[in-house]
């Protein structure tokens, strides 16, 4: 079993950053950056589950929902992951879209 905690650390660095931030930051970007990068751990992860199908796309619940979307996403990725190439490409990943979202 792959050890994923670098995934998980990262993630949720991310996301309690974003439930610190005042709602102006979460407006001028950084909700739009995190709720991208669900959606993009939770393709991933929908295509390691079920190769076959088109993913679904995570919908939008609000700024302050966020966060939590991004945590879902996370963990359901961490869950399924197996190859240490994609465990590595997805912290950078999340490190990337934390950085552009500047919380």
């Amino acid at each position: 079993m792959l050890d994923t905690t670098p995934l998980m650390d990262a993630v949720l660095r991310f996301a309690d950053r974003l439930r610190a931030a005042p709602q102006s930051r979460l407006q001028r970007g950084a909700a739009a950056e995190a709720l991208a990068l669900a959606r993009e751990l939770a393709r991933r992860a929908q295509l390691i589950e079920e190769p076959e199908r088109t993913p679904r796309e995570m919908p939008e619940a609000g700024m302050f929902a966020v966060a939590d979307q991004l945590t879902v996403a996370g963990r359901d990725l961490a869950l399924v992951l197996t190859a240490p190439e994609a465990l590595g490409e997805s912290v950078a990943l999340v490190e990337e879209a934390h950085k552009r979202a500047g919380v």
